[in-house]
């Protein structure tokens, strides 16, 4: 059995920072992409940045590139994403998603819709507030 759960979220100010940690069990992330997504009231989830399974290509949304990066640590089966420059429009519930299915040729492609993952987590609220 696959899971995912999701920490690090909290409340803070405009311009700062925090980092979100997924802790995995059930599959190895080292064989998996990844990816971050969001949801705030009464909005659809939205991507906002992915790793591919080799760990080397990443991705983002438009609204957080240069502020937040992605990455993955195969040894402890985690995934992070560090939040810089937090802005209140980043307020949301976020989630992390794992992609169960591969292929020789997939193991650098970056993923960005919801429907590309197969696991999520539970979430962790990020408010941005003063």
């Amino acid at each position: 059995q696959v899971q995912l759960v999701e920490s690090g979220g909290g409340l803070v100010q405009p311009g700062g920072s925090l980092k979100l940690s997924c802790a995995g069990s059930g599959r190895t992330f080292s064989t998996s992409a990844l990816g971050w997504f969001r949801q705030a009231p009464g909005r659809e989830r939205e991507f906002v940045a992915a790793i591919s399974r080799n760990g080397i290509n990443t991705r983002y949304a438009d609204s957080v590139k240069g502020r937040f990066t992605i990455s993955k640590d195969n040894a402890e089966n985690a995934a992070y994403v560090e939040m810089n420059s937090l802005k209140p429009e980043d307020t949301a519930v976020y989630y992390c998603a794992l992609r169960d299915r591969r292929s020789v040729l997939s193991a650098a492609y970056t993923y960005t819709g919801v429907s590309d993952y197969d696991y999520w987590g539970q979430g962790t609220q990020v408010t941005v507030s003063s």
